[in-house]
């Protein structure tokens, strides 16, 4: 019997966990239709930011444990830190940028918020990966790389327009550099190996993960909405490359859940 009441309490401690999760990427929704809104009220930015992270720990602490999930979730953050700090002093690996004042705080010259948004997003894109590619070691890795660097032909943009970064040189794809992509692929290709390693990919976690790819996806949407009719002016552009590309991996992982 004790066995079994533990069984059940630790059944409802995921439930409880899962729910902050839920709640969590609910408020960030509402925070990313205001920042739509009200595009300059930069604090709605780190607000759907911290939110984001808040909602993919959660999600991962009920698909893979709570010691897990937080070890993971710190070293992307970690990871994502570190390469920024490396990026905004030597131009490695996304190219030569610098952040503006705007965002705080800024702990080394990298905004905190950045190196959140690196967690978040890395467990949502690492679980769309292994529901696309279950099997196998590299396949997974690179899926995660490519879905989280699709992200990026949103976020990049994004971010130019409100001013919280700047490249030495602008680019072609709306004043981001390509090279950028490439940095980011290689950046994540290290984040995807950590959060692989970390969270033991494990078949119960798969099966637990549904919430961060609910979280990937709902991204997916927003920004493809947003840069279609939200923002001001609309980027028909922006939202159908970043739209095709993170919608993409969302379906194939949504299809190979629907066919187990």
């Amino acid at each position: 019997m004790a066995g079994a009441d533990g069984v059940v309490g630790m059944a409802g401690v995921v439930r409880m966990v899962r729910l902050v999760g839920v709640v969590a990427l609910a408020a960030m929704t509402a925070a990313q239709i205001a920042t739509g809104l009200r595009p300059h009220d930069l604090r709605l930015t780190t607000v759907v930011v911290v939110l984001l992270a808040v909602s993919a720990l959660a999600f991962a602490a009920a698909a893979y444990g709570p010691g897990r999930a937080a070890g993971a979730f710190a070293a992307a953050v970690t990871a994502g830190f570190a390469a920024e700090w490396a990026g905004t002093r030597t131009g490695l690996p996304f190219g030569d940028y610098r952040y503006t004042d705007a965002l705080w705080p800024r702990p080394g010259g990298v905004p905190l918020v950045v190196a959140l948004a690196w967690g978040g997003m890395g467990l949502a894109a690492h679980a769309v990966a292994r529901r696309v590619a279950p099997r196998g070691r590299l396949i997974p890795i690179l899926a995660g790389a490519l879905a989280l660097t699709a992200w990026d032909l949103f976020l990049d943009p994004q971010m130019l327009r409100l001013g919280l970064w700047v490249w030495a040189e602008p680019g072609p794809y709306r004043g981001v550099p390509l090279g950028n992509f490439a940095g980011w692929l290689l950046v994540s290709l290290l984040v995807m190996t950590l959060i692989d390693r970390l969270t033991g990919r494990t078949d119960g976690g798969l099966a637990g993960a549904t919430g961060l790819v609910v979280l990937y996806t709902v991204m997916a949407a927003m920004e493809t909405v947003g840069f279609a009719v939200v923002f001001r002016p609309p980027d028909p552009l922006v939202a159908a490359a970043g739209g095709l590309a993170m919608g993409t991996f969302a379906l194939l992982a949504w299809g190979r859940a629907w066919r187990r």
